[in-house]
C-alpha cells in the first residue's frame, strides 16, 4: 500500500490517526509545518508543508495514495488549490467535518458548520474518491479547560448546547477504516459518543476523574468575548466560536456508526476523562 498523508498529525485526532495506521502496518506520511520540531512515532515519514501554501505541497503529496484532511482555517480560501495538488497524486481523501452540517439547509446555523458544509462540497467535487466524517464535539476539546480547572476547579465560558461527545480515538479509528477500505467511498459517517452531555456534565465528569469537584459557570457572551480576546485568540476565531454558542441548536442524536465500522462500542466521555486526568490535576 502506498503511503497515506495525514494532516493535523501533531494534533489529537490526527495524532491518533497516525498511531492507528501504523498499528495496522500502513505506511504513514505526516504533514507538518516544522518537521524538526514534530514529535511523531518511529516509522512515520515526516513531510514539511503548510496547507496555506498549496504550491509547496507537491513534495508532500507525491507518491501518496490517500489523504486524511483536517482543515485548520475559518474560510475555504486556499482549499481549491490544495485539492488540485492532491488530485494530481492521491486517489482518495477523508475529510473531518462536523455533525452539525445540515444537508437540507441553504445556510448553516453558524460559521463553523458553514465552513464544513462548503469544504464538503469542494471535496465532493474534487475528482478524488471521498469520505466525509461528520464528527460530533470531540472530547479532546475539553483540554482547553485544563488551566482553569487546575487553578480554580471552575470552568467559565459561554453555554453551548449539549451533544454526544465523541472520543478522538474513535474518530481516528473510523478514519483508518475509511482510508484503507474502499467500501466507505462516497459515504458521510456521523460519529457520536454514547451519551449526550452538557458542559456542566462534562466538567462534573472531569472532577470525578481527578477526585475533586469541578463546576461549569456560564458567562454572558460579551464577557466571554472579552476574556477570549484578552487570552490572545484571533478575533475571527472568537466570533466564530461565540456564534456557535449562540445559534447552534441542541442535538440528541446518538449514532451507532463507530461500533458498526470498528466493531467496538464508542468510548464514553468518562473513560476519556480518566485517561486524561493528569492534564487537569
Amino acid at each position: 500500500m502506498t503511503e497515506i498523508l495525514v494532516t493535523g498529525a501533531t494534533g489529537h485526532v490526527g495524532g491518533q490517526v497516525v498511531v492507528q495506521l501504523l498499528a495496522t502496518g500502513v505506511p504513514v506520511r505526516a504533514l507538518t509545518r516544522d518537521p524538526e520540531a514534530a514529535r511523531l512515532p518511529e516509522g512515520v515519514t515526516v513531510a514539511g508543508g503548510d496547507l496555506s501554501d498549496p504550491d509547496a505541497l507537491e513534495g508532500a503529496l507525491t507518491g501518496v495514495g490517500a489523504v486524511f484532511l483536517i482543515w485548520p482555517f475559518l474560510t475555504t480560501e486556499g482549499a481549491p488549490g490544495v485539492l488540485e495538488v492532491a488530485v494530481r497524486h492521491a486517489r482518495r481523501i477523508v475529510y473531518l467535518s462536523s455533525s452539525g452540517v445540515d444537508d437540507d439547509a441553504e445556510r448553516q446555523t453558524d460559521p463553523i458548520n458553514q465552513l464544513h458544509a462548503d469544504m464538503e462540497r469542494l471535496v465532493e467535487g474534487s475528482g478524488l474518491g471521498w469520505t466525509v466524517l461528520r464528527s460530533n464535539t470531540i472530547a479532546s476539546n475539553a483540554r482547553g479547560w485544563a488551566d482553569q480547572i487546575r487553578a480554580t476547579h471552575v470552568v467559565r465560558g459561554p453555554g453551548i448546547a449539549a451533544t454526544a461527545v465523541v472520543h478522538e480515538h474513535d474518530v481516528a479509528a473510523v478514519a483508518v477504516h475509511a482510508l484503507t477500505d474502499e467500501r466507505h467511498l462516497g459515504a458521510k459517517h456521523i460519529l457520536t459518543g454514547p451519551q449526550v452531555l452538557s458542559r456542566t456534565e462534562q466538567a462534573q465528569t472531569i472532577g470525578e476523574a481527578i477526585g475533586r469537584p469541578v463546576a461549569f459557570e456560564e458567562v454572558p457572551v460579551p464577557v466571554a468575548r472579552e476574556r477570549m480576546l484578552a487570552d490572545g485568540r484571533p478575533p475571527a476565531l472568537v466570533e466564530a466560536l461565540l456564534a456557535s454558542a449562540e445559534t447552534r441548536p441542541a442535538s440528541r442524536v446518538i449514532t451507532s456508526t463507530v461500533e458498526e465500522i470498528t466493531g467496538v462500542p464508542a468510548r464514553t466521555f468518562r473513560s476519556w476523562a480518566e485517561e486524561n486526568s493528569d492534564a487537569f490535576r
